[in-house]
């Protein structure tokens, strides 16, 4: 039952929550900043869905799509394609000179998100830029006129708005400002609905082309409109930048040149976090200021503002035109130098800007560059010139003309396809509604035979899981009752053991007791007679007391094994306190090396301490963990001891200036589970046949008498058993061997 658990709450946060009042407005900030908050891995994903579709394709899309993959790739909730054609989309279009490739990806993302039906008003406004950078208007105009029919008839709400936004915009740079205001008239209707923001820029939208179109008074109406509206506080980045741009052209025609001013300045003074974006905003703030300056005939000013604009652009490479408006530099540069009777750069920069705008096909600016054209060389009596770009105008207006008229029978023409259009919808409607209903009723049945299957496969996977439940369960027990058997036999075993181990060591002791008695006897006797010593006695007594050492010697080793025995049967350890690991580490060294000193005088050997200054206290048997470092150092020393022997040895190869040195060191790397002790020596090492074996009880590779071959099974035990820790060992025989102890932190 979970899958249909997870798939009605993916169906509750996909379906009504895209539909639902204000999710367009939601503020992006805040949804970047509760990103992080979010409890679960599902949360998450749908505030990064959330801030997707609210920005697709800014500067921070292409992480938030990489996050959404993953989480989707753990939930499983979403159709990955769509987002991995944006994404790689995204990337093309975010490197630069791939514009084209990023466009038909972008395309492919905007199909694959149609076939979910989902909605994405901002991509589809945001694909304008690409049409816009590759400048193929014919086909941008196409594509959103098959999008806006397609839409239509799937009642997409929020993509039909998109569609009238961006075919508004197309209208307007071709300079159809009838079309224009249809359709950006259309988009306002819509959005108001579901996206009160973007109500607001669309009605600033109308009165910038009223504006633009000669009409001050619907410009003033429709921006007074939008600047009362408690939402246009909210407006922000370069919307913002839009309408003080259009209020002091406004106010810059009306002749207000001081409003106009004050209209600009306020642009200079809105901050976005974006620094890019800044100084967009500051370049088109600085051309409307400087061309306002210079209406007041203030030129030195504006030229200085102009020359910041020309800084910008250079390292902006703004095109002329964009979401604030047309960029018209060189237009401002053109009427600066004709203030500053500077004709030669004048007339450069005017033919500069005819030369972009026909470039760039911005109609609506073409005529009014070459009516300025004319009017320059008519002024400085140089009639061909004026003649030329006259019949250039001429030509111009009758394409714009042919056009308008073109454009006009499109519309009326639309109009009548609309009515087709509806006409067939409705249609599609009544025929949809019919299958629905039989959809519905197939659904109710075959939700009945669904439910019916899904009660026997849950009675049938209850059954299963039971049976698993007490398969286990058995097997538990099985085990566990292998554990208490074997259990009881090592404890009887360790019991046993203790009682001969101590049944042995009263006798042992009596024999090393009466071996050590007699010795000091024999030492005791006078073997002199009548002033000379008598052959065959002194070496009768010479072999006895030989063999009463021999018998102490063995008798004490019989003795360490018994009391190794003694320790491996204990049946618990001592209590586990904190202590000072590195003091434990320094003192086992120093004592291993001075109980060796004590028997071979001669032996001198360097040790070195690495000691983690930062290691906190561990939790451990103080008492078993000095005996296993014990151990282990003394082991060391014995190896570079032994080696150092072989190397004294005639015709041995080896380093003539070898030193014996052991060395112990812990650490705890950040973060870590564990604290390390590692004891080193550059000693004889073991071979591996050796080293397969040394955690063996009575294994030794000590000579005879030297070693009882329990301290490291005893060790091993100690580490593994009673501290829950490893105890390992790399070797390379005629090298050195290093223990690693790990101990939980």
């Amino acid at each position: 039952m979970r899958w249909i658990l997870t798939v009605l709450i993916f169906w509750v946060m996909c379906g009504p929550a895209v539909g639902r009042q204000h999710y367009w407005e939601a503020d992006y900030d805040s949804l970047t900043r509760a990103l992080p908050q979010q409890a679960s891995d599902m949360a998450r994903l749908r505030v990064v869905q959330h801030l997707i579709d609210l920005h697709p394709t800014n500067v921070q899309a292409l992480p938030l799509l990489d996050q959404l993959l993953r989480l989707n790739q753990k939930l499983q909730l979403l159709e990955a394609a769509p987002y991995r054609h944006l994404r790689n989309g995204l990337v093309l279009w975010q490197q630069g000179g791939a514009d084209a490739a990023a466009l038909d990806t972008m395309k492919v993302a905007v199909t694959e998100f149609d076939r979910l039906g989902r909605p994405i008003p901002w991509l589809l406004i945001d694909l304008v830029t690409l049409y816009n950078r590759l400048s193929r208007m014919d086909s941008r105009q196409r594509y959103y006129e098959k999008k806006l029919a397609y839409y239509r008839v799937h009642n997409a709400t929020e993509n039909i708005a998109a569609c009238y936004v961006s075919q508004g915009g197309y209208y307007r740079r071709m300079g159809d400002y009838n079309r224009t205001l249809n359709s950006v008239l259309r988009a306002a209707d819509l959005v108001r609905t579901y996206d009160r923001l973007l109500y607001v820029r669309e009605l600033l939208v109308t009165g910038a082309v009223y504006a633009d179109w000669g009409n001050r008074a619907k410009a003033v109406q429709y921006l007074g409109q939008a600047l009362r509206l408690p939402e246009f506080r909210r407006i922000q980045g370069l919307e913002r930048v839009f309408t003080f741009l259009a209020l002091s052209r406004l106010y810059a025609e009306g002749n207000h040149p001081n409003t106009a001013l004050r209209m600009v300045d306020s642009v200079l003074a809105t901050h976005s976090g974006d620094a890019a974006e800044r100084k967009l905003s500051q370049a088109y703030a600085l051309v409307q200021k400087g061309r306002v300056l210079l209406q007041m005939q203030r030129v030195a000013s504006a030229g200085q503002l102009l020359q910041q604009a020309q800084q910008l652009d250079d390292s902006l490479h703004i095109p002329m035109s964009g979401r604030p408006g047309e960029f018209e530099l060189d237009a401002a540069w053109a009427r600066y130098y004709t203030a500053r009777h500077d004709d030669a750069r004048a007339e450069k920069h005017w033919l500069q800007a005819y030369r972009k705008a026909t470039a760039g096909r911005v109609e609506r600016l073409r005529p009014e560059y070459l009516k300025q054209l004319i009017a320059f060389y008519d002024d400085r009596n140089r009639p061909a010139e004026a003649q030329r770009y006259s019949h250039a105008y001429i030509a111009l207006t009758d394409t714009l003309n042919a056009a308008q008229n073109t454009f006009h029978v499109a519309q009326y023409e639309s109009e009548r396809l609309e009515q087709t259009q509806n006409a067939r919808i409705t249609s599609l409607k009544q025929d949809q509604a019919v299958q629905a209903m039989r959809l519905r009723l197939g659904q109710w049945l075959l939700l009945g035979a669904l439910l019916t299957v899904l009660l026997v496969s849950a009675l049938g996977v209850f059954i299963y899981r039971q049976l698993q439940v007490n398969r286990r369960t058995l097997d538990q027990l099985r085990q566990t009752q292998s554990q208490l058997v074997q259990a009881e036999k090592m404890a009887f075993l360790g019991e046993l053991t203790a009682g001969i181990a101590h049944e042995l060591q009263n006798p042992l002791n009596f024999m090393k007791n009466f071996a050590e008695v007699s010795t000091d006897l024999v030492d005791g006797m006078n073997p002199q007679h009548n002033g000379h010593v008598p052959v065959l006695e002194t070496e009768i007594l010479a072999g006895l007391k030989q063999n009463l050492q021999q018998i102490s010697q063995h008798g004490q080793r019989a003795s360490s094994i018994i009391k190794d025995m003694l320790e491996h049967s204990r049946s618990g350890t001592g209590e586990c306190v904190p202590g000072d690991l590195n003091a434990l580490a320094a003192d086992s060294l120093a004592l291993a090396y001075q109980g060796l000193r004590t028997t071979d005088k001669d032996f001198y050997a360097t040790l070195s301490k690495e000691l983690d200054p930062s290691l906190e206290q561990v939790v451990m048997v103080t008492q078993d963990m000095g005996r296993v470092l014990l151990n282990l150092c003394t082991n060391a020393l014995h190896a570079v001891r032994q080696r150092q022997r072989d190397l004294a040895q005639p015709g041995a190869g080896g380093p003539a200036n070898y030193q014996p040195t052991v060395t112990v060191r812990t650490r705890r790397a950040a973060g870590s589970p564990v604290v390390e002790i590692l004891i080193s020596d550059n000693g004889t090492g073991m071979s591996e046949q050796v080293r397969e074996k040394i955690f063996q009880p009575f294994f030794t590779t000590k000579p005879p008498g030297e070693g009882t071959g329990l301290g490291l099974s005893l060790s091993y035990d100690i580490v593994t058993k009673g501290h829950g820790g490893t105890l390992t060992v790399e070797t390379r025989e005629g090298e050195g061997t290093e223990f690693l102890i790990t101990l939980p932190a």
